[in-house]
């Protein structure tokens, strides 16, 4: 565990250097970063299914828990895209990589900021990995109401400090982390401020990508529009599965997304 200074922020950073490679043959591949979910989730989900074996199979990753998530500090503001791509920018700088390239792979709403980044700063970005990406203004629409409505069921609960007294530690951190985030900062604000993707901004994507979404999961003709019109985009569906893939299809998704990085690694890489 490391806590790194960053555009004026305390960040929790993770680094698993990649196994079976010296520093001569990773020093020219991109870094795998890895941008978790909202409110709840943190770079821990992503730990067993997918960064650790991503090491193990020869990549160097980075993990973090983004601006007021898990064990990085809380702002009352800056939760909107841009300044998500400043944190990032800010801490592959201080980490050393500001000149490596990378590629994001993220989860979620960990996706949309992955491609905001890419479409933002394609000089910063080698290729994307998109798990369960919400892409559509409908679907970002439903999750702000979602947000909202469990903002005002946290106003005033006392269920973190009933939760400690269960001694169900875990579950209190995140209920106390997700009434903080969603009642003393701008997080719903920001997310909503954010304009949606357009047709046009994916033509602009010139990095590879790959987008994989659960069989059942609403996310997928966002996923499909994202691959029509990004020149180097393909679309990989999990059978039988919903929105958590990163969860419920360990096995599946770690072979699509290293078979993935796997050969991109044998590419050169490119960016803007």
């Amino acid at each position: 565990m490391a806590e790194i200074l960053a555009n004026s922020l305390r960040f929790h950073v993770q680094r698993l250097p990649g196994s079976g490679r010296s520093a001569a043959d990773t020093g020219g591949l991109p870094v795998a970063v890895f941008l978790h979910g909202l409110v709840v989730d943190n770079l821990s989900s992503f730990y067993c299914p997918l960064a650790v074996p991503a090491a193990q199979a020869g990549h160097d990753v980075v993990l973090y828990d983004q601006r007021g998530h898990g064990r990085t500090e809380r702002t009352a503001h800056g939760y909107d895209r841009a300044t998500s791509v400043q944190d990032l920018a800010a801490l592959l700088a201080v980490l050393g990589l500001g000149r490596r390239p990378v590629h994001l792979i993220g989860n979620s709403y960990g996706g949309t900021l992955a491609l905001h980044t890419a479409l933002a700063r394609p000089d910063l970005v080698a290729g994307l990995v998109l798990l369960e990406p919400p892409l559509s203004g409908g679907w970002v629409e439903n999750m702000l109401d979602t947000l909202s409505v469990a903002a005002l069921s946290l106003e005033g609960s006392h269920v973190p400090e009933e939760l400690a007294t269960l001694r169900l530690r875990k579950a209190a951190r995140l209920t106390a982390t997700a009434d903080a985030l969603l009642n003393s900062t701008t997080l719903i604000d920001d997310i909503a401020a954010n304009r949606s993707f357009t047709p046009a901004d994916y033509t602009r994507l010139r990095c590879p990508a790959l987008v994989v979404c659960g069989e059942h999961s609403e996310l997928v003709p966002g996923a499909r529009e994202l691959a029509r019109h990004a020149p180097r985009c393909t679309v990989r569906i999990l059978p039988g599965r919903g929105h958590d893939v990163l969860q419920d299809s360990t096995g599946a998704l770690r072979s699509a997304v290293l078979g993935w990085l796997d050969a991109a690694a044998r590419q050169p890489a490119v960016v803007a």
